[in-house]
């Protein structure tokens, strides 16, 4: 697959760019914030196109039109691609595995107050550029949620997003994973020893206020296996409107790399 910049995408990116919530935002994203590729199987007149960021990748064209082994830059993605694809990816990679997603839009008020009582001591503000270095502390297992603004430097600049801090420390944060033109896919994350404090959920609430105040819609995607992610979203007034099924690919097949190096 050849790539493309990401504030150039091929002519065949306008099958992702229509508008719709949940990790399909992650194309508009791209094209809006430079972070994320793009990927075609050829430079003129291609007839596969894909486009990743953070870990997620969406893939649509002609099946037939790739081998399974250009198919390695998706190596280690959760793939979002018609059936038709399903053959190709399972003979491009050893595991290719289905993910059950749920797609939640935000729809109704909270079941708590709009701005959820925080411990004392705690304050929930807007992200700023100055916090990048708070968001680079943050324990390893939470630095996904700046994965899609390649940085926590990008995601403070970006004001899109709330966190919740004492003593200069970040507990909390929740911001725009995926920026798209009509709506924007929410993520957040709670440090361990600070869970169980609506902490997450008065950041979220924050949060989803901004994006309707942008003319936006807030969107929530998770799997169907993350319990607390589905009681967070509903408790913070998103609705289940879709369930469908993601591929995540495992390293590159051997008969693959074979294939490449003959």
């Amino acid at each position: 697959m050849i790539p493309h910049p990401p504030h150039q995408p091929p002519a065949p990116a306008r099958v992702f760019l229509s508008g719709t919530p949940g990790t399909r935002a992650l194309a508009e994203h791209v094209l809006a914030t430079g972070h994320g590729q793009w990927w075609t199987d050829r430079a003129k007149e291609p007839r596969v196109v894909a486009v990743t960021c953070a870990g997620h990748a969406l893939l649509a064209g002609d099946p037939s039109a790739v081998t399974p082994d250009e198919l390695a830059p998706l190596a280690g993605h959760h793939i979002e691609t018609p059936r038709r694809f399903v053959p190709v990816l399972g003979a491009a990679f050893e595991q290719l595995v289905p993910w059950e997603h749920l797609l939640y839009v935000h729809r109704a008020p909270s079941v708590t107050p709009v701005t959820p009582r925080v411990p004392r001591g705690v304050s929930v503000r807007r992200l700023a550029p100055e916090d990048a270095p708070a968001l680079a502390a943050l324990d390893p297992a939470l630095a996904w949620i700046h994965d899609s603004w390649e940085g926590p430097a990008a995601l403070a600049a970006s004001g899109l997003g709330w966190i919740a801090t004492r003593r200069g420390r970040v507990l909390a944060v929740a911001c725009s994973r995926f920026l798209g033109s009509r709506y924007e896919d929410v993520a957040c994350a709670t440090a361990p020893d600070e869970r169980g404090r609506h902490l997450a959920l008065a950041c979220v609430a924050r949060l989803t206020a901004d994006i309707a105040a942008r003319g936006h819609r807030a969107g929530w995607s998770c799997s169907r296996d993350n319990r607390p992610s589905r009681l967070l979203a509903w408790t913070a007034g998103f609705r289940l409107t879709h369930e469908h099924v993601h591929h995540v690919a495992g390293p590159v097949s051997r008969a693959s790399k074979l294939a490449e190096a003959a």
